[in-house]
């Protein structure tokens, strides 16, 4: 046993019948032989092509080793595996898997970039450049889901929401934001579902500082994502789904002008509040004699002093009981220029908002969207950017599970049982195998997911 083995060797000496020895040292073997699935994911998509194709390549052509699109499917590769942190990338230069997802020799190619490298790349990226970043990560979610649906697809429902990015650095534009009592930047996440679909496919990821109200940028947001919807989609009917932070003169005047109908969460005020003092009365006395929380829904007439024209306002008025506690009085409103019955407004149509929540879940403790680490504000767009690229790539991996166990599971689930799996790189002149593990649990979902991408029998 040489050195470098007996630094990487662990003995257990007791904890079986015999002796138990653990060497680091197969080689040609990869933790990630699954992930040629995102691969597959990503020509079905052509996204990293489209991406690269954003960036202009400003280095010098006599001292280039690795090739923006390399370096950018590096890291969109390497997000989507679960290595958030560019450090990640010394480990991972001689994988072969990763090698092979660059289309590189997996065994005798050359090594991946370095982290030096990768932190140049993310630090490169102009203005415009992302934009046009921005743009392209839109068109191929739409364009997708117009193969897919064509004529089919009749409503389309558009969410937007701001979310809370902490920031433990020099980072430029963070500052301290009183309701999450941190220092952090506060993206704003847009997501789209098709017909009455459960899943919200991601189409925009934006960074903002972290004074930024709700409605920064929503309308620039709002503006390119209808007109290539209505491109895309032209006999669909658009719904737009906001929170509270959202109710803002411009935003529905924008929203009637665009003829997009409208449910938009509004905060009490001291005008709202004595227009659901009726509603309330009931709720308690109905929850006095329940014993339960209760729920009365009603409707107004409103316009704020700013507001062009008098809207319909959805009044929820609840009262909520937990054992032990006082009862909590929690009016509720809610903006729309829909028709239906205030009750299925409420919990039909705006409640169904809440699933987003579980998308940003998804996009912060599956792909580590807000490890946002570099000091340069447009550095760290481009750092959400390739992760909000990841996640598009792990919904067209679940989109491909439709019919399994995994049709609706979490990205971390997905990764764990699809992409995590060990493997062995075997190369000849005609052919790579990868020797995947028989006992894997989830060996016929990974099949009838490759089948679903485009593989065939062997």
């Amino acid at each position: 046993m040489n050195d470098n083995n007996t630094r990487q060797s662990v003995l257990f000496a007791d904890l079986f019948s015999k002796p138990l020895v653990a060497e680091f040292d197969a080689r040609h073997g990869s933790s990630d032989g699954g992930a040629v699935l995102l691969k597959a994911c990503d020509a079905r998509l052509d996204l990293s092509r489209r991406l690269a194709g954003c960036l202009i390549d400003g280095r010098q052509a006599g001292k280039i080793e690795h090739t923006v699109r390399d370096l950018l499917r590096q890291r969109l590769y390497g997000i989507a595996c679960g290595y958030a942190d560019g450090n990640d990338a010394a480990r991972l230069a001689d994988d072969p898997l990763h090698k092979l997802l660059l289309d590189r020799d997996p065994i005798a190619g050359a090594a991946l970039a370095s982290q030096p490298t990768l932190s140049r790349f993310e630090n490169a990226p102009r203005r415009a450049e992302l934009y046009r970043m921005g743009e392209v990560l839109a068109d191929s979610v739409i364009e997708r889901h117009r193969r897919r649906l064509g004529r089919r697809c009749k409503h389309l429902t558009i969410d937007l929401d701001p979310t809370d990015d902490p920031t433990h650095g020099a980072q430029q534009l963070s500052f301290f934001n009183g309701h999450y009592d941190t220092w952090c930047y506060l993206p704003v996440a847009g997501f789209v579902t098709f017909n009455h679909e459960p899943e919200q496919y991601l189409f925009s990821y934006v960074l903002r500082p972290g004074n930024a109200p709700a409605v920064r940028g929503a309308i620039g947001i709002l503006r390119r994502v209808l007109e290539r919807l209505r491109e895309a989609f032209p006999r669909a009917r658009i719904l737009v789904r906001l929170d509270g932070g959202f109710a803002a003169a411009e935003i529905f005047d924008f929203l009637e002008a665009q003829g997009c109908d409208y449910v938009v969460a509004m905060a009490k005020n001291q005008r709202l509040a004595p227009r659901a003092a009726r509603l309330m009365g009931s709720a308690r006395r109905r929850s006095k004699r329940t014993g339960q929380t209760a729920h009365v829904y009603g409707e107004t007439r409103y316009a704020a002093r700013r507001w062009s024209q008098k809207r319909r306002v959805i009044i929820k008025a609840e009262v909520v009981r937990h054992p032990g506690r006082e009862p909590k009085m929690n009016p509720r409103f809610v903006v729309t220029n829909l028709k239906d019955a205030p009750r299925r407004l409420y919990e039909k149509v705006y409640c169904a908002r809440a699933n987003i929540e579980n998308r940003i879940k998804e996009l912060h403790h599956g792909l580590e969207i807000d490890r946002t680490s570099c000091s340069r504000f447009l550095a760290n767009q481009f750092r959400v950017l390739l992760s909000a690229a990841a996640y598009v790539l792990m919904q067209e991996l679940r989109a491909r599970a439709a019919g399994t166990t995994l049709a609706r599971a979490q990205v971390s689930t997905l990764r764990e049982r699809l992409l995590k799996l060990g493997a062995r790189v075997e190369r000849s002149v005609r052919r790579i195998v990868l020797h995947l593990p028989s006992s894997c649990a989830y060996r016929s979902e990974w099949r009838r997911i490759a089948f679903a991408l485009g593989a065939a029998p062997a």
